[in-house]
């Protein structure tokens, strides 16, 4: 398949300002995308946009991907302003950590209706713009949609719940021209991980993330991947990827991390060490 040229055509993001959205939208940029900003902080999303050029190329909207009606003023206005929407990236999201004995259910709830609720919201929203001009769809999920840490229900469950609802999007619009993929980094440096490694637990259970299963990638091998997963319109993006196999037989990896990634104390010395009610990250 021929590469999807990015030059001229408009890519709105959700949750532009956050530790991948930031990085993302330079990147798309400079591929020559004009970029639709959005951000629960309209001010930051369009300061963003600012540095990223004038308002003809790049211009960023207040939306909140837990409001449908936020998200589809948004996404007609941007269409309206730049003529057309071709790319989405549904990349705002959030992460929590406690054991499901205790956590606090608004918690979960918070973490549910961000990462996946949010992912269907925003589709919704853009999708009659995108369909226009048999655009591509993507959802940034995670490796934890395949591999599921405990501690990590409301994450893990709504990343695989992200995977499985582009999957079933993707065959619904594939005679539309629409392509819809799905993005699954492993760890990765973000505010994000920065409150995971200010967690007791979190140290336990991932060793602050610096070697073996679940050492970190740099930021910029994530950015590189999506990328280049836009251009080729992909279903699924793994990075790094290496890790391709293990998002495509997750039922057979499983033994192995069991065995090797939680070892021994692991799992109930990260439980001791937990805040019981739990907490959710900044929005990424």
């Amino acid at each position: 398949m021929p590469r999807y040229d990015l030059a001229g055509r408009t890519v709105l993001i959700t949750g532009s300002t956050g530790g991948l959205g930031t990085p993302l939208a330079r990147a798309l940029r400079d591929r020559g995308a004009h970029l639709a900003l959005l951000d629960l902080d309209g001010d930051l999303a369009r300061r963003q946009a600012a540095d990223l050029g004038p308002d003809t190329v790049a211009r960023g909207w207040a939306a909140d991907v837990r409001d449908l009606d936020s998200l589809r003023s948004a996404t007609d206005a941007a269409a309206a302003h730049f003529g057309r929407l071709d790319v989405v990236v549904a990349g705002a999201g959030v992460g929590s950590m406690a054991p499901l004995e205790t956590l606090d259910p608004e918690a979960w709830e918070r973490v549910v209706d961000i990462n996946l609720s949010g992912v269907w919201r925003t589709f919704r929203a853009a999708l009659p713009h995108v369909k226009r001009h048999r655009g591509y769809l993507l959802a940034i999920s995670s490796m934890a949609a395949f591999v599921h840490s405990p501690l990590n229900g409301p994450y893990v469950a709504s990343k695989a719940g992200v995977w499985a609802l582009c999957d079933a999007t993707r065959l619904e619009l594939r005679h539309e021209g629409v392509g819809v993929g799905s993005a699954h980094p492993t760890f990765f440096k973000t505010p994000m991980m920065d409150d995971v490694h200010a967690d007791p637990a979190g140290t336990t259970l991932w060793g602050g993330n610096e070697r073996g299963l679940w050492r970190m990638i740099p930021l910029d091998k994530v950015v590189d991947a999506v990328v280049t997963g836009i251009e080729r319109r992909s279903p699924m993006i793994v990075a790094p990827r290496r890790l391709g196999l293990a998002a495509r037989t997750p039922g057979l990896v499983r033994p192995l991390v069991d065995r090797i990634g939680f070892r021994g104390t692991t799992v109930p010395d990260a439980i001791a060490r937990a805040t019981p009610a739990g907490w959710t990250t900044r929005d990424r």
